[in-house]
């Protein structure tokens, strides 16, 4: 939707002086602005990403409407508020108050709740939570402001972490799911399956995560799970395991590279990765394929 604010836009709403930020750190789903403000009266328009407020300092009488509703409580540091994503909301505090603002995008929230109730979500929504003492939220924030203040080696996905605890803990605690209303019980089309397979055939020498093959697909993570399962009648990890042996197998029986040489190639860690996924799946080594084929020469090494 356009008319949803981002966080960048929110002081048009709702002066106040940033005393931290996370903009241009490389952070993905996640961000954090902390403010300094005044007593006031202000309108939120409804914004792009759900919102977790952590109060810092001050204590003041709070009053927010939500949803139609005004609710009433006194905020001090510990406190935390919750904000829905999409959600236009009033809000009333007379006291001067620091705060620190964790943004989550409704990407990420929505590929949390699909991963963790394993079904295709619609919608997430946060619970009209105005004030809540949470130290597991508090904690979280304070580590994400930490970051951002100290931007340390390997802070993008330190944050990213962080998100995800922190996520999931509003998903058990504070919000509200939507799934289809059908699970859908059809396999993947015969275009997805081409791309699917072609994309699988195309990387057997690297990594492949189910991540990469349900958006060749055109599918959510647990949406293409099952489809794939339908279509293949095995998971997609046990699918490429089968292609990486069988692709092996070929360049074995071929005998023109050195064994050490086809495991890397086919996408395992090491020869004896590769060893070991050939006796479980064929019941015999690449050494002894080898040998077999090409009888009195013997095995390549």
């Amino acid at each position: 939707m356009s008319d949803l604010i981002t966080p960048e836009e929110l002081p048009r709403w709702v002066p106040g002086e940033i005393i931290a930020r996370s903009d241009g750190l490389g952070w993905h789903g996640v961000a954090l602005r902390s403010y300094r403000y005044l007593g006031q009266d202000v309108y939120i328009p409804p914004m792009r990403d759900y919102m977790v407020v952590s109060y810092k300092r001050g204590d003041t009488p709070m009053e927010r409407r939500f949803d139609g509703s005004w609710t009433q409580t006194r905020c001090a540091p510990g406190s935390v508020s919750l904000l829905t994503r999409a959600q236009r909301s009033d809000w009333n505090w007379s006291q001067n108050v620091d705060v620190s603002h964790v943004y989550l995008t409704g990407e990420l929230l929505n590929k949390l709740a699909s991963e963790a109730l394993d079904r295709s979500v619609t919608d997430v929504r946060l619970r009209d939570v105005l004030n809540v003492d949470d130290p597991v939220i508090t904690a979280t924030v304070g580590a994400i402001q930490a970051e951002a203040a100290q931007q340390a080696v390997g802070g993008a996905l330190y944050v990213e972490a962080l998100a995800t605890q922190l996520g999931l803990h509003l998903l058990r605690r504070y919000s509200s799911v939507t799934f289809r209303d059908t699970v859908d019980a059809s396999g993947l089309s015969a275009l997805q399956r081409r791309r699917v397979v072609d994309y699988i055939e195309s990387h057997l020498d690297a990594g492949i995560d189910l991540d990469a093959l349900a958006a060749v697909a055109g599918l959510g993570v647990c949406s293409f799970n099952r489809r794939f399962r339908k279509t293949f009648g095995c998971a997609p990890y046990a699918y490429v395991i089968d292609r990486r042996v069988a692709r092996a197998r070929e360049l074995v029986e071929a005998g023109e590279l050195p064994l050490k040489q086809i495991a890397p190639a086919c996408g395992f860690n090491d020869q004896a990765h590769m060893t070991r996924l050939f006796r479980a799946r064929l019941g015999v080594t690449p050494g002894a394929l080898r040998g077999s084929r090409r009888g009195e020469r013997g095995p390549s090494s």
